[in-house]
């Protein structure tokens, strides 16, 4: 399952899916509602995509994640209902300890207003999730260190024009990989999908 990031709709990760299909695999683009609304809202709806599988002979459903869309993710374990459903997850590009440009944003009072999924992406609120790490669940990220956006210039340290390389890091990952793109182009490269592919087949991101 492709999880779209903020401002997005599932269409952005269709390259993704094209990719991971001639890999093997069967792919769903839910549609979250990931501008107006918060988190855990996209999350709920999330959960009644999740509900509706038909997993009775066994299989596991693996999700990824770009950017907010990874954030879905983590929210979505710690529902525990759903451990014994879940496979690996691979968040792509996803602001794990927060957005420095979201917390930007969130202090235009009128801008987090209309765009409610900001406030989701400030470390404040991301900590306020509890994202349970008590689980058997695998989670990969990888992030971009290529930035050609304006804004990553307000970012001091190794960004993908939008999010922080440490940003998208955090202890509890069981594997953690790179690559030379920005933020609105990673999730649409072959190599990222080969990253994913080994991910989920073998537990790891990069080969021996």
């Amino acid at each position: 399952m492709l999880i779209h990031g903020f401002n997005k709709q599932s269409d952005d990760m269709k390259p993704l899916q094209h990719h991971l299909e001639e890999l093997g695999y069967t792919c769903l683009l839910p549609e979250l509602p990931l501008t107006f609304q918060d988190v855990e809202d996209a999350t709920a709806l999330l959960e009644e995509v999740m509900s509706k599988l038909d997993t009775s002979i066994g299989e596991k459903v693996h999700l990824i994640g770009h950017s907010t869309g990874g954030l879905v993710i983590r929210k979505l374990i710690t529902n525990r209902k759903y451990m014994d459903t879940i496979g690996r997850c691979v968040l792509i590009a996803t602001p794990n300890k927060g957005n420095k440009l979201a917390m930007l944003a969130s202090k235009v009072k009128l801008y987090t207003k209309i765009y409610k999924t900001v406030k989701s992406l400030t470390q404040e609120k991301i900590d306020s999730y509890q994202f349970s790490h008590d689980h058997k669940i695998e989670i990969a990220a990888i992030a971009g260190n290529k930035s050609r956006l304006w804004l990553g210039r307000l970012l001091d340290k190794a960004n993908d024009g939008r999010v922080e390389v440490a940003s998208v890091y955090f202890p509890e990952l069981t594997d953690f990989a790179t690559l030379p793109y920005g933020h609105k182009e990673i999730h649409h490269q072959k190599e990222t999908a080969a990253m994913v592919d080994r991910f989920l087949r073998e537990g790891r991101l990069l080969p021996r």
